[in-house]
């Protein structure tokens, strides 16, 4: 975190995948001891083929203008693929650009539209991963996906939200790639700068995947959850970019049996019934309590605009 308050974003990236490369990987002899994991500044810039007083200089942040050739000679070494060389040549070539005023994130009446048509979980996603608007069926999926809540601050710091994704360790390390890939050079940015230290602050997981530097690009994926009536779904997941938003969109295979409990949890969420029975116990505060956890999973959700 020092060198990218200072602004050595370069060289903290560069430090830290070299990290994540053994010498076995890069093709060197594993060596006697070493005092920290990965490759030496002396091993990288050998492969690379420049100087190791240069490489020390890029990563202290002393020479700030590598060329291109130099940039994807360290990504060959660093074994980076397309996404984080991309982001590596972004690092070393930040565009010039005004401070931008924060402004609030507007989602178009047709995506509301379309979201109240959608027989699938669905919801929209600002920029920094807030939930701008959602359908029933989300909110039935999960009580985290509801207008307001902010899906980063969820994810590492509701226990119950953890526990809803069977695959949290993989989602999280994917979670935090984005969130990288999506800050790029945008760190003045106050929400992303609150978000950020918020995570730092109150999640040790969040904290170690940040000190990883992973970037990952912000298509969809397969997601495995665990909803309290239903059991378990696997369903995939598409983000889909609508002018400055992304819409998202939870579905299952056809015919599987995701796709039979899916359609269980739109009948239960269209009557109310669930949440008179089994949501009701399967909350985290138990038979009675009034939070806004799995208690109102199912409920009858008014479509957004209805009020």
């Amino acid at each position: 975190m020092k060198d990218e308050d200072s602004g050595n974003r370069l060289g903290s990236y560069l430090r830290a995948r070299r990290a994540l490369v053994t010498p076995e990987r890069a093709g060197l002899p594993p060596g006697g001891n070493r005092r920290v994991p990965g490759l030496r500044r002396e091993e990288v810039a050998l492969l690379a083929g420049i100087s190791p007083d240069y490489y020390l200089r890029l990563e202290r942040g002393r020479d700030r203008n590598p060329s291109p050739q130099v940039l994807t000679s360290l990504a060959r070494v660093l074994q980076l693929d397309d996404v984080e060389q991309t982001y590596l040549l972004g690092l070393a070539a930040p565009r010039p650009r005004a401070r931008r005023r924060r402004r609030a994130e507007h989602v178009p009446a047709r995506v509301r539209q379309l979201l109240a048509h959608l027989q699938v979980p669905a919801f929209v996603e600002g920029r920094t991963f807030d939930v701008l608007d959602s359908n029933p069926m989300a909110v039935a999926l999960s009580p985290r996906l509801r207008a307001g809540q902010n899906r980063l601050l969820s994810f590492f710091l509701d226990p119950e939200e953890q526990a809803f994704h069977q695959d949290w360790d993989e989602a999280a390390a994917g979670f935090v790639a984005a969130l990288r890939t999506t800050i790029g050079d945008d760190t003045d940015n106050p929400r992303f700068v609150e978000l950020v230290g918020e995570l730092a602050l109150n999640s040790q997981r969040f904290r170690t995947l940040w000190a990883r530097h992973d970037v990952r690009d912000l298509t969809g994926g397969t997601t495995t959850v665990h909803h309290p009536v239903v059991g378990e779904l696997r369903l995939h997941r598409d983000k889909l970019p609508i002018e400055d938003v992304l819409l998202v969109v939870y579905y299952p295979d056809k015919d599987s049996d995701s796709d039979e409990k899916l359609h269980l949890l739109a009948a239960l969420s269209s009557t109310g019934t669930a949440s008179e029975g089994s949501c009701n116990v399967a909350k985290s505060g138990g038979p009675g309590s009034t939070s806004g956890g799995w208690s109102s999973c199912c409920q009858g959700t008014r479509r957004p605009g209805s009020e």
